[in-house]
């Protein structure tokens, strides 16, 4: 899957996305291009929980 995140600016940010994700699924692959602001991830996790998830941490996708 791969979002759009305009709101993620920096390698904190960054991270609080990986942490994100991997609260969801342990296991997932995440991949931050933080000039493009996209995130590609691999995950069990339906894209619906992943972008809920994302939002809640404060970086709704796009």
């Amino acid at each position: 899957m791969e979002f759009n995140v305009p709101d993620m600016s920096c390698g904190h940010c960054a991270g609080v996305i990986t942490k994100t994700v991997r609260q969801l699924d342990a296991g997932a692959t995440v991949t931050i291009d933080l000039s493009a602001k996209k995130v590609t991830v691999e995950t069990a996790q339906d894209r619906q929980t992943v972008v809920d998830a994302l939002t809640e941490a404060g970086y709704p996708t796009h």
